[in-house]
């Protein structure tokens, strides 16, 4: 049987409501973890980018992962009431 309090959270979702600034916090996400893969030896194999001194592989794979660390960042704040 569960108790209480997790019933309690389990009644209620929580699910943010797409505005602007949801979409500054996942882009700002995606910037910086693109920034990190500039010092990653591994992100330069493959085919390149034009303007960027990354693969393609790795410019997806970094936008990928900004945007599951920017969805995590989105439903953290929206949980804790700051969104």
């Amino acid at each position: 049987m569960m108790s209480s309090i997790l019933l309690a959270a389990a009644s209620v979702p929580v699910t943010p409501v797409w505005s602007p600034t949801v979409g500054i916090i996942i882009s700002a996400s995606s910037v910086v973890v693109l920034l990190f893969t500039f010092a990653l030896k591994s992100a330069k194999v493959g085919p390149g980018m034009p303007i960027l001194p990354v693969s393609v592989p790795g410019f997806i794979g970094a936008m990928a992962f900004g945007h599951v660390i920017g969805i995590g960042i989105v439903l953290g704040l929206t949980n804790i009431g700051r969104l």
